[in-house]
């Protein structure tokens, strides 16, 4: 996707910004939402690590948004290469892995937010322009664990549910909402009812005893049933 260069920026919209993200349907929606911001305009957008990298090198960009999770490699290498050709752009992880791996790897990369991809679409324009000034966006789960990391006393680790056991079914429609993708596309690949997937996600909800899609992951991922 070929984009105008940066000095050919909509008239008012001063922070560029570049996407990688491999799929296509999320991709689109992090477009929009960022559309819908008045100070910030689309400088490009890739879905692999070879295309952000080459276009890096003859282009410079405000904020560099990164999927962790690419088909020709990873998004750590985005990171690396950004932060040696552009040192001033500010770079964000958008990703579905909330594992504490992942984000100490991106943190050292370079990465000065971290968000994970459940309801990132609202905020996600104030979280941009909030990296632009200085900030460090990170979904409430990323900075728990940063936090934990940080802290010189030895973290406890809660009781896991004893019934965290999740069916087939319930993993696959977890699967798919990790990914990205809303429930009524979910049951629209699984050739279900949407009712029938919001029943399953209450039940995913009461096994793994969290309140919302991030922490269902995020806790799935952690017991390894994902």
């Amino acid at each position: 996707m070929t984009l105008p260069e940066p000095h050919l920026a909509p008239s008012g919209r001063d922070i560029s910004v570049a996407i990688v993200e491999d799929d296509p349907r999320t991709r689109r929606r992090f477009e929009h939402a960022l559309a819908r911001a008045d100070r910030l305009w689309l400088a490009y957008s890739a879905g692999t690590v070879g295309e952000m990298v080459a276009w890096l090198r003859d282009h410079r960009v405000d904020v560099l948004l990164v999927d962790l999770g690419l088909p020709d490699g990873s998004g750590l290498q985005v990171i690396s290469h950004c932060r040696k050709l552009s040192p001033g752009t500010e770079i964000m992880v958008i990703s579905m892995f909330g594992d504490e791996a992942n984000m100490m790897r991106a943190f050292e990369a370079g990465a000065r937010g971290y968000l994970l991809k459940d309801g990132t679409e609202d905020d996600l324009a104030d979280h941009v322009l909030s990296l632009n000034a200085g900030g460090s966006p990170m979904t409430p789960i990323i900075a728990r664990q940063l936090l934990t990391r940080l802290s010189p006393a030895p973290a406890t680790t809660s009781a896991l549910p004893a019934d965290a056991t999740l069916t087939a079914r319930e993993r696959d429609i977890l699967a798919k909402l990790a990914r990205g993708y809303t429930y009524a596309e979910t049951a629209e690949i699984l050739g279900i009812s949407p009712s029938t997937v919001q029943s399953h996600v209450k039940n995913i909800y009461s096994k793994l005893a969290v309140h919302s899609k991030t922490e269902a992951i995020h806790e799935a991922r952690q017991l390894g049933l994902l």
